[in-house]
């Protein structure tokens, strides 16, 4: 077991975040607002969103499909993100993750730029590829090449952040002269990038200002060999490794409270994480109260 009266992770400018209960806040507006509400109040750094356009009655896949049928419910969450920024004032908000490659990048781009505008620069956008070709069918995207398109996607978005007009002449995108209007507040708005197999590890450290691990994942010894990875794949493309996040999860069924949360959040510090997104979906909790109770007990951690 971890001291009790080690230093806390606001003492080690260590970010605590939240995922958001996609499939288990329900739809009340309120219920929802003042949920990210309360988690601006307890002090937390930022809010993630999940995101999923289409459920199967019968999801393909991933092991872990079966948590994302018809049955389950996901706000849009680019609509959600500008109800987020109306809400709250000052906590971060976070895709963890957008799945880039089944949308648009310009459309990305230009909704992006519009929620850090309304947000007055508090967006981070994580993306990923994502697992469910459904979801690639039904928005008529190309589930067989999402990985050579989604380097070019970072690059297309940045570009378009960054400068008042873009000519780009790539594989998958090609365009002149045309720009943003508003343009963001960040420019560039950081990208992480979400990824679990390996090289998906390496792409993100070579391009990504930070990493979304797997949120399933535990703190092992395999977590800290696909770490030591990622920072050995930063170093390779030239960055300093320190410079790249790594964002690992606490789910608040890991353990029996505050303490055995505080326990995995340091083992995955020891392991090189930089900050944690603890996540109350999927750890059985009946209500939108018990969600509340339980971010109000790891916000006293701070």
């Amino acid at each position: 077991m971890v001291c009790k009266d080690h230093p806390t992770f606001r003492e080690r400018s260590m970010k605590l975040g939240l995922s958001f209960p996609q499939t288990e806040i329900g739809t009340d507006p309120v219920v929802i607002r003042d949920y990210l509400q309360m988690a601006e109040e307890l002090g937390y750094d930022f809010v993630s969103l999940v995101d999923h356009v289409l459920g199967e009655e019968a999801p393909r896949g991933a092991s872990f499909a079966g948590k994302y049928t018809r049955d389950y419910m996901f706000h849009e969450v680019m609509v959600l993100m500008g109800f987020a920024a109306a809400c709250t004032s000052r906590i971060g908000l976070a895709t963890a993750v957008m799945i880039l490659p089944q949308r648009q990048s310009v459309l990305v781009a230009k909704q992006a730029a519009e929620v850090d505008v309304l947000s007055s620069g508090r967006l981070r956008l994580g993306v990923g590829l994502g697992w469910n070709r459904i979801e690639y069918d039904g928005l008529d995207m190309d589930f067989t090449n999402r990985a050579s398109r989604f380097s070019e996607q970072i690059a297309v978005m940045r570009q378009l952040w960054s400068e008042r007009v873009v000519a780009f002449d790539g594989e998958f995108h090609k365009f002149e002269s045309a720009g943003l209007n508003p343009p963001p507040v960040q420019r560039p708005i950081p990208v992480w990038v979400g990824a679990m197999k390996e090289p998906a590890v390496r792409r993100a450290a070579r391009i990504a200002d930070g990493w979304f691990m797997f949120p399933r994942q535990h703190p092992s010894e395999e977590a800290a060999a696909m770490i030591s990875t990622f920072r050995q794949a930063a170093a390779e493309a030239g960055r300093e490794p320190d410079d790249v996040g790594i964002n690992a999860t606490v789910f608040a069924n890991q353990g029996a409270g505050a303490e055995e949360w505080r326990d995995v959040m340091e083992e995955w510090r020891t392991m090189g994480a930089t900050e944690f997104t603890f996540r109350t979906a999927e750890s059985d909790l009946p209500t939108p109260e018990a969600h509340i109770k339980a971010i109000r007990d790891m916000a006293e951690l701070r």
